[in-house]
């Protein structure tokens, strides 16, 4: 008898080793390809790992109205509040495929009748019975009440529940990454058009100025008019020129509202002012960065480690579809109680039932669909791979564009600054010599005119300075942390 018993799990074992050899056999091959995450040694042949991605936000930043307003945007954000509720659906899955490799049971009870057909073989058969308990027949119509346990477990031979779950796991750090990647940039994003902001004020100031300087230009030309000194040519002139640079604050006046919505939507608000100090604002020191090596934006920037866990899923991905050619093993178990009358339910083992049965399934024929399913995993594998090299790649480039931007706007603000400088003395010179009747009136315009321009035009270049020391940092992998 035993021997029987140990021929007959042979079988079933020799059945089972044939059914993995054939679907071994036909699973397809796949184009493979290797990562390639080798990077440049260094940005500016500096060996330095010294990194300002690694300085706090709250230190990088040192404006309090601007942490402020970073303080308000990660606490009421709607993106970053959405990418939060995602990263709780990730988590989720990451349950569910824990659950899907553990037994399931289930508690079941119920109650029926049941009154078949006398002319019915189960009819004619019951009526024909004479099975009786405590000395009565079998009550007719029959009754039934049931109260019992029942187990299944997918045995995960081929690891791809557990599969299943890691890949979940990796996509839930991912969504992780997303959430901090989202972070650097809403604080870059407030940053910069925080700089903007004073930018835009400092323009107001210097346009309001020169209006008062133009206004008093235009009443000393008027004055010459009445001596007879110039024309009422040299009078409309300069009215014009004022005219054209009060329309200018209007443009800025704008400028400054559609920033600070900008910053108001960032913060998850309906409009309100944007509380900030302009007055230092051309004096302004860019931060002294240090970029370390490119190396480190493998673990500082979260989109390059998103694009890593992305594709450690992927790879995960392909071995689950590739366990679906091999055959699956499910055990299935039910212990309780049944009975036609409630008050047999106690008495055992009478009303005992149990049931113990294991399924060995694997796919023969028509298995189209399981390689389509193991062909698109491993073309979507092999898809993220260049997206992680893309991230990577783009994660260099942005960084020494930074760096390439922050040296030559240094040298473009110290020769506008110049240019300014020379300017002024030029406003002055014009003036004088103006009112002496030695220069013509419209040199004193086009000296007006273009100090003006410089002095907006320094103002916007102090601007990109302060957003490159902002997009630099985010470039590097900072403001996450």
């Amino acid at each position: 008898m035993f021997k029987t018993k140990i021929y007959k799990v042979y079988n079933y074992l020799a059945i089972f080793c044939m059914c993995s050899f054939f679907t071994a056999c036909s699973i397809p091959t796949l184009v493979n390809r290797d990562t390639n995450t080798k990077t440049p040694e260094s940005y500016t042949g500096s060996q330095d790992s010294t990194n300002s991605a690694k300085m706090n936000w709250k230190e990088y930043f040192n404006d309090q109205n601007l942490i402020a307003l970073i303080d308000t945007a990660l606490k009421n954000n709607q993106e970053l509040n959405i990418t939060l509720q995602e990263i709780q659906i990730a988590n989720n899955e990451v349950r569910i495929r824990k659950g899907e490799y553990l037994p399931f049971m289930d508690i079941a009870a119920g109650a029926g009748v049941e009154k078949p057909s006398r002319f019915t073989s189960k009819g004619a058969s019951d009526a024909m019975s004479e099975i009786t308990e405590d000395g009565k027949k079998t009550p007719d119509p029959l009754q039934d009440y049931m109260i019992g346990a029942y187990a299944s477990w997918e045995v995960d031979i081929w690891k791809k529940l557990r599969n299943a779950k890691k890949s979940a796991y990796l996509n839930y750090l991912s969504s992780i990454e997303g959430r901090n990647f989202l972070v650097t940039n809403i604080i870059a994003e407030i940053a910069s058009s925080y700089y903007e902001l004073l930018a835009f004020d400092n323009q107001l100031a210097i346009i309001n100025q020169n209006i008062e300087i133009q206004s008093n230009a235009l009443r000393i030309v008027k004055l010459q008019k009445q001596s007879g000194k110039v024309t009422e040519l040299a009078v409309k002139r300069f009215e014009a020129q004022l005219i054209n640079t009060k329309s200018l604050q209007f443009d800025v006046l704008q400028d400054i509202v559609v920033t600070e919505n900008k910053i108001n939507f960032l913060l998850g608000r309906y409009p309100q002012p944007i509380q900030r100090d302009a007055k230092n604002f051309m004096n302004l020191v860019p931060k002294v960065i240090v970029a370390g090596i490119p190396s480190q934006l493998l673990g500082n920037r979260p989109d390059i480690k998103q694009a890593e866990l992305k594709l450690a899923a992927a790879k995960l991905d392909v071995a689950v579809a590739k366990a679906n050619f091999y055959p699956s093993l499910r055990l299935t178990a039910g212990l309780g109680l049944r009975a036609f009358n409630p008050t047999f339910l106690v008495k055992a083992p009478e009303s005992i039932l149990y049931s113990l049965a294991g399924d060995l399934a694997a796919p023969l024929v028509n298995r189209n669909a399981i390689k389509a399913n193991y062909l698109t995993a491993n073309s979507k594998q092999i898809q993220i791979i260049y997206d992680y090299e893309r991230t990577i790649l783009n994660g260099y480039l942005e960084v020494t564009n930074q760096l390439s931007n922050i040296n030559n706007l240094k040298q473009k603000y110290d020769l506008e600054m110049q240019q300014v400088e020379a300017l002024n003395q030029a406003t002055s010179i014009s003036n004088d010599l103006f009112q002496a009747t030695r220069a013509d009136y419209m040199e004193v315009l086009l000296t007006q005119r273009d100090v003006l321009e410089a002095k907006v035009e320094l103002t916007e270049t102090k601007m990109q300075q302060m957003n490159a020391i902002v997009n630099v940092y985010r470039a590097l992998g900072g403001g996450w942390n």
